[in-house]
């Protein structure tokens, strides 16, 4: 038997709701000394602005919210000129906490639950992570922040403005979806550039491996492969770095293929799973070498927003497409092969979402399309191979070799299995 009223149950609901809302922010700003309010004031706010949006609803109309909003600013007015007469200067972060405190009770009521507890955390990790995120900004250099504001040019001013509609020859140009893929692969490319610039060298050249994959794969091989050849008693330590970078590239391209086509995921991951296994097993050998290793050069990477370069992508992505549909259609398969290993050897990215894109457009079957893209990764991988053996020499391609090998090999005896 439920001793609530029923009417009241709802109510209620989004009531407690906003109150853990607000305790969860006024948490954080209660263990904050210089905080302008604490756990209760942020309780009341966010129950408040529910309160409010339920007295609009039922009595007062829409411009009940904006009175809240009007006696909390009041409120936070008052406050902030007490602390003036004190000479305090606080800043303004718990007073703009509070608005947005005051605005997730009112959304609550209206029905957006869920989205204002996702707001809440996300609040909460902004003003708990301020010591972090002020080294983070202050280690940003003016070229960080530019590679920032051109991806946001790219994705949120160019790409909406794209027509979505097929066009050229077999109807496989589309400038949205190439747009697209210029976001995706360049969105990848900067999380690992930025990702690169936080950590640095100092964190260790596992990392390095990481996110140099992330970014480049291709100047982590060669800036490492430079870097043994120059230093030859941390060759393994390059060797490592450049074989966790190749890995690394699989698991990028795997994460896209997934994105951009995903029923084809499955045999992907398959014979992805089979180059990655035993690159980490062979990475994992030479993890002894990474553990005594110094400081480490940083890989040169270019950046991976800049208009020029997100439209030479975009431009090379275009030409593989009208590339393998025009060879497929005369000369089928061993077309679109011959395309997928010429293309990967400079750009495994291009040629994976060309043939991605030709999937889609069910011009290719599944295994066809995973033959491509294996081809294009193996094309791709033995390009690397080849900046191992003329930079880093002999003694690089000595260590280097069996991790790539494995990796390669890897990759053909998974086309097996699908």
């Amino acid at each position: 038997m439920s001793f609530i009223v029923p009417e009241l149950a709802t109510p209620l609901e989004a009531f407690a709701t906003a109150l853990g809302i607000g305790l969860l922010i006024g948490m954080e700003r209660e263990r904050r000394p210089d905080s302008a309010a604490g756990l209760r004031t942020f309780a009341l706010t966010s129950m408040l602005g529910c309160l409010f949006a339920l007295l609009g609803e039922k009595a007062g109309g829409p411009w009940m919210l904006a009175v809240g909003l009007l006696v909390i600013a009041a409120s936070m007015v008052a406050s902030n000129f007490s602390a003036q007469q004190e000479e305090q200067y606080r800043g303004f972060t718990s007073e703009a906490a509070i608005i947005v405190t005051y605005g997730l009770g009112a959304a609550i009521w209206y029905g957006y639950a869920t989205l204002a507890v996702m707001l809440a955390i996300t609040t909460t990790v902004l003003l708990y992570f301020k010591a972090e995120m002020r080294q983070v900004s202050e280690r940003m250099t003016p070229k960080d922040i530019n590679s920032i504001l051109q991806f946001a040019v790219l994705s949120l001013v160019i790409l909406p403005i794209l027509p979505n509609q097929d066009f050229g020859p077999y109807n496989a140009l589309n400038p949205r979806q190439i747009w697209w893929m210029v976001v995706l692969i360049s969105g990848l490319a900067l999380a690992g550039y930025l990702a690169l610039r936080i950590v640095g060298a100092r964190h260790g050249a596992a990392l390095l491996g990481i996110f140099g994959g992330l970014a480049s794969s291709t100047a982590t091989t060669l800036m490492f492969s430079r870097h043994a050849h120059e230093l030859g008693h941390l060759v393994r330590m390059a060797a490592t770095v450049i074989l966790i970078a190749n890995v690394m590239v699989m698991i990028r391209l795997g994460l896209v293929s997934g994105m951009v086509a995903p029923t084809l995921i499955t045999p992907i991951a398959i014979v992805f799973a089979c180059g990655i296994v035993p690159g980490i097993i062979v990475a994992l050998y030479g993890w002894k070498a990474l553990s005594a290793a110094g400081e480490l050069p940083m890989p040169e990477v270019k950046n991976p927003t800049e208009l020029k370069t997100a439209i030479s992508f975009g431009l090379l992505y275009a030409l593989v497409v009208l590339a393998s549909a025009w060879l497929q259609d005369i000369a089928g398969n061993k077309g679109l092969y011959i395309v997928a290993l010429a293309s990967g050897l400079t750009d495994a990215d291009a040629s994976v979402l060309s043939t991605l894109r030709l999937f889609n457009l069910q011009k290719l079957s599944s295994s066809e399309a995973v033959i491509a893209v294996t081809l294009a990764l193996i094309a791709n991988l033995v390009f690397k191979i080849g900046l191992v053996l003329s930079i880093g020499g002999s003694k690089l391609a000595r260590h280097a070799l069996p991790g790539l090998l494995a990796i390669g090999g890897g990759l053909a005896a998974g086309l097996l299995l699908i």
